[in-house]
């Protein structure tokens, strides 16, 4: 009887742990340790009914199991079979052995999550029964020893199972970019490639001397003027910056109509501080549409009036900011004279960059970028022309010559990273006047012209510098003294 006790009250409950077992496969650790605390307190419940509660026999005709609700009928009629007295489960020491199996282990015992739950062995989960009873059990006997590996077992593939931390919480952080354009100062991004040598730059910068004339920095800046832009050659950084942004990708004579625009519309200084300059807050004040309809004759003049008025914001909030600093003394690196000049301009709301003239090189790089529609052309415009620092600021048409010339590689550089190369590779005393005469060159040479020919006009004049160059592109023909026409003629002179 006390055999079909113990059937009675394990085998539904195994049924349960199959069906829990296939849906912990799923679970995630912390649901399948919430299932298997929960199963373990309704195993020792089951194991504290009396003992002397038995099953009625089996309806035939239901096919129910019915307990009987008097007294008489959980007596045992017949004294236990010696058979009985050895199956007979010891409850209380199994309720142990579950409790110790099945307890939910402390979590900060493991770091990390990592690594399974301590599962005891059979020999020390029925020590203390064993003990105590004198009786061998047998192994095969302890269903619920089967039951709760197979349980533990499931908890083990549910960990494992476990997704990985994020990727963001194993690797290092990235550093952050020195600076806003992605280059290294001092570093060219083509380390390998040793071209141009300092003998090379000298070499082309003496034949292209020959037919545009010696070319040497300015020791002064001259005055603005006010119809034409130029490359920022202007004593204001701001003048510079805007100057040079309106000269992009247009002719010379479309920027200058572009700035004459401003100035009709928005006036001069006439008065104060700045006297002679372009009214630059009269233009912050405006409308994007007011700035569009005065630079319109300039050529992008959707984007660049944009751009222009975002500047002109991002500037005035700095000049309040830094006069705020200025007043409380927490900018230490300013004389006396420089502390009451940058007060002023904030004061009558005169717009101004010039404190960036007692910046270093490339923390004044780093400044310029971030205005928008300033990169690195623009910038080292500013630098090589307004603040008068050694800086080869490269352009399309140095680009093309210098891309010819083999000073960078031809399939990987860009205009930005050909900026960084040359930087590093060109010596700080030719970067003035190779920048003006490549320029110069590229606009005027009918060979070195960006869409030229053999057909085009001027072709048989030569070019001084054929004899180093590699031209690609479209139209393009001989790259020697002699075109492939005048070969022809010399080959058969008839």
């Amino acid at each position: 009887m006390l055999f079909l006790l113990r059937h009675r009250f394990l085998a539904p409950a195994s049924l349960s742990f199959d069906h829990l077992i296939h849906q912990m496969a799923r679970s995630t650790r912390s649901i399948a340790a919430r299932e298997v605390a929960s199963l373990a307190a309704g195993l020792e419940k089951s194991a504290l009914v009396p003992q002397d509660v038995v099953e009625s026999p089996t309806s035939q005709t239901s096919g129910r199991v019915t307990r009987s609700r008097t007294a008489a009928t959980r007596r045992v009629s017949t004294p236990p079979t010696q058979a009985d007295i050895i199956n007979k489960p010891q409850k209380k020491s199994a309720a142990r052995k579950r409790k110790a199996v099945l307890a939910p282990a402390d979590l900060n015992e493991f770091p990390h999550n990592l690594g399974s739950l301590p599962t005891p062995s059979k020999s020390e989960a029925v020590g203390e029964t064993a003990s105590k009873s004198k009786i061998e059990v047998k192994e095969e006997s302890l269903d619920t020893d089967s039951l709760a590996n197979e349980l533990q077992d499931t908890v083990d593939k549910a960990v494992e199972t476990l997704p990985s931390p994020p990727a963001s919480d194993t690797k290092k952080k990235r550093s952050k970019k020195t600076n806003t354009y992605g280059l290294t100062p001092g570093i060219t991004p083509f380390r390998d490639y040793s071209r141009p040598t300092p003998e090379e730059c000298e070499e082309v910068n003496r034949l292209l001397s020959t037919i545009h004339g010696e070319i040497t920095p300015p020791t002064t800046i001259p005055e603005p003027s006010l119809t034409v832009t130029g490359c920022g050659e202007v004593p204001s950084v701001l003048d510079a910056l805007i100057r040079t942004l309106l000269s992009g990708a247009t002719t010379g004579k479309n920027s200058a109509m572009a700035f004459n625009g401003l100035v009709q519309r928005f006036g001069i200084l006439d008065s104060g501080i700045g006297k002679g300059s372009v009214n630059w807050d009269a233009v912050r004040r405006a409308t994007v549409k007011d700035v569009f309809e005065a630079i319109k004759s300039g050529g992008l003049a959707d984007v660049k009036s944009k751009n222009l008025k975002a500047i002109l914001d991002m500037v005035y909030e700095e000049n309040q900011s830094r006069k705020a600093l200025l007043v409380k003394n927490e900018i230490s690196d300013k004389s006396e004279g420089e502390k009451q000049y940058e007060i002023a301009c904030a004061d009558q709301h005169f717009l101004s960059l010039n404190h960036l003239h007692t910046l270093p090189t490339e923390e004044v790089m780093t400044e310029l970028v971030k205005y928008p529609g300033i990169g690195p052309k623009t910038a080292a415009c500013v630098l090589l022309f307004c603040l008068q620092r050694p800086c080869f600021a490269v352009d399309t048409h140095i680009f093309r010559i210098c891309k010819w010339l083999g000073w960078v590689p031809k399939d990987k550089a860009t205009e930005i990273t050909t900026f960084s190369h040359l930087e590093v590779r060109i010596p700080d005393n030719l970067k003035y006047s190779l920048h003006q005469l490549f320029i110069r060159h590229g606009k005027s040479c009918p060979r070195c012209r960006a869409i030229t020919g053999e057909s085009s006009a001027g072709w048989e004049e030569g070019c001084v510098i054929d004899h180093l160059v590699t031209r690609t592109g479209k139209r393009k023909g001989a790259h020697g003294l002699e075109s492939t026409k005048a070969k022809k003629v010399r080959k058969n002179p008839s």
